[in-house]
């Protein structure tokens, strides 16, 4: 898989822990960099290149540190056809793939240690989504990003693009008052 990785200088630690790892898990990585030297650098400057390269397809998923995970999913969330996460354990990595079909992985790197990052990045990685039902909600989501009203998206197929009902529609007919 070819996955992009950023991080700003309070992920710096964790972004070396994370690059080595997805290079042993036989990863392509598509590498954003942290801040030069480590020196403090803003967060937005590391999240976009990453949230770019998953949005364009240059590479299938994304990571990305900061100290809270916060300003890096925050930003990567503004590019469209991005889904991130902010993730801080197994369960929330697991559930970002399945229900959500997160394509962004956001880190706290203040608020983890090395064995629970490993250990959420390779859940993240094996978790795949779940489809059917959460299909029908990334529909929705991306009905929102074209400036949309969600509630107009209808039995949208499988990985497909949005069918809405015509932009006149208000939705169902009102019950009549009694």
């Amino acid at each position: 898989m070819r996955i992009a990785i950023g991080a700003d200088h309070r992920g710096a630690e964790a972004y070396t822990l994370v690059r080595t790892l997805l290079v042993q898990l036989g990863h392509e990585v598509r590498d954003s960099g942290g801040c030069p030297d480590n020196t403090p650098c803003d967060y937005p400057d590391r999240a976009y290149p990453v949230a770019q390269d998953v949005a364009t397809g240059a590479a299938d998923r994304g990571i990305l540190i900061c100290g809270s995970g916060i300003g890096m999913c925050m930003t990567a969330n503004k590019v469209k056809a991005v889904r991130a996460a902010q993730v801080h354990d197994e369960v929330s990595a697991e559930m970002s793939r399945r229900h959500n079909d997160a394509n962004v992985l956001c880190l706290p790197a203040d608020m983890l240690g090395r064995r629970i990052i490993e250990r959420i990045v390779k859940t993240w990685l094996r978790s795949p989504f779940d489809g059917g039902r959460h299909a029908r909600r990334l529909a929705k989501i991306a009905a929102i990003e074209q400036g949309l009203d969600p509630s107009t998206v209808v039995n949208p197929p499988p990985a497909e693009g949005v069918e809405l009902q015509s932009p006149n529609h208000a939705g169902p007919d009102p019950a009549p008052t009694v």
